[in-house]
């Protein structure tokens, strides 16, 4: 799936560290604002230990994890919804997500400078969010003056989203963002259609110093900064990721032994990447299954709640066209079993149909006919 997670914040919060960290390709990192002007991509995998044990079980030529696309976006400055800075590049950029990573600098250091001159994050994120908000609001006012004109008419249809437009309105007047709201079936089709920035889903990344970060992890609540961002997650029910970008960069120059022996030195059991992987992955509602034999093991990526013609389609176009049934394990299951072929003797590997609900950590192979 072409997912894709943007990675935003204001200048100078350690963007563009963390997002050459995460994929090692390389995006320049520098202390001065607009550094990122054109969005760096990188793909990244999500280091998943069940590929490694699936891969000990069919001894494939290849393993292939899943995957999750990120984006490093230009730092957004105050009046970025009215074309400040490089406002409306970045804008657009964030409305091409899927989801939204926003980076927070919660580390003090004369050494980089923050565009505001202090360190604050509860400040910080309300510049970021404000912005997106007035950006969707002048989305929303502009399709309402035009469907007004058409509800006028009497049409039906036009004064049912004039009522959902208006809704609207008052709530990023309000200050608050679209996704706090609640939409029916019927109203989902126009709010996709808006392609409003405050619906994506959200996690924060905390930026953290070394220090920080070996506080936080001993106890949240000693790190102040840390708890602003907790705190503004808590009451918009989202995700914070703590991370330390600049040890980040230093384990991607780090061999995997060497890498793992940081790690524990700083007794951590995984990286903060790996953690915004996972946390990506989370945010917008993915599972994981897979298929394996002797030429490849692989991890497809669905969203949860797919079922099982169109995980197929994940695979092949033609699977799904052609589905006829899935032969079907958990991925426990055949880890007990220790073969596939024990699996199948034993009876484990059942039979569904189209209504199946693929699960995560399924290890499936699709029958088809084209």
């Amino acid at each position: 799936m072409g997912l894709s997670v943007g990675i935003v914040g204001l200048p100078n919060v350690g963007k563009s560290t963390l997002f050459n960290a995460i994929t090692a390709a390389g995006a320049e990192a520098a202390n001065y604002p607009f550094c990122t002007i054109e969005p760096n991509v990188g793909v990244v995998p999500l280091h998943d230990p069940r590929i490694d044990r699936l891969a000990e079980i069919f001894q494939p030529e290849e393993k292939i994890y899943a995957t999750v696309q990120f984006v490093d976006i230009a730092g957004l400055v105050a009046g970025a919804s009215r074309g400040e800075g490089l406002g409306n590049r970045f804008l657009a950029n964030i409305r091409e997500a899927d989801a939204i990573a926003h980076v927070v600098r919660c580390f003090e250091g004369s050494d980089v400078v923050h565009v505001s001159g202090t360190v604050d994050p509860r400040r910080d994120i309300e510049t970021v969010t404000l912005e997106l908000i007035l950006a969707d609001l002048e989305t929303v006012e502009r399709r309402l003056e035009r469907t007004s004109r058409v509800a006028k008419s009497g049409d039906p249809q036009a004064k049912d989203e004039v009522a959902l437009l208006e809704r609207l309105k008052a709530t990023l007047d309000a200050g608050k963002p679209a996704r706090t709201l609640q939409f029916t079936e019927e109203e989902m089709p126009v709010v996709r259609g808006l392609h409003l920035l405050t619906m994506k889903p959200v996690m924060y990344v905390a930026n953290l110093s070394e220090e920080g970060l070996t506080t936080v992890i001993e106890d949240p609540q000693k790190h102040p900064l840390y708890r602003q961002v907790q705190d503004i997650a808590a009451a918009e029910g989202a995700q914070v990721v703590p991370v330390s970008a600049r040890i980040e960069a230093e384990l991607a120059e780090l061999s995997p032994d060497e890498k793992q022996a940081f790690l524990e030195e700083l007794g951590l059991k995984e990286s903060g990447l790996d953690r915004v992987v996972r946390a990506g992955f989370n945010l917008l509602g993915l599972i994981t299954f897979f298929t394996g034999g002797d030429r490849q093991v692989r991890a497809w990526t669905v969203r949860k709640g797919t079922k099982a013609p169109q995980a197929a389609g994940v695979i092949h176009t033609d699977f799904e066209r052609g589905f006829i049934r899935a032969e079907v394990i958990s991925y426990d299951e055949l880890v007990a079993a220790g073969s596939e072929k024990a699996a199948r003797e034993a009876g484990r590997i059942r039979l569904e149909g189209k209504d199946y609900v693929i699960q995560d950590g399924d290890v499936c192979h699709f029958r088809f006919n084209v």
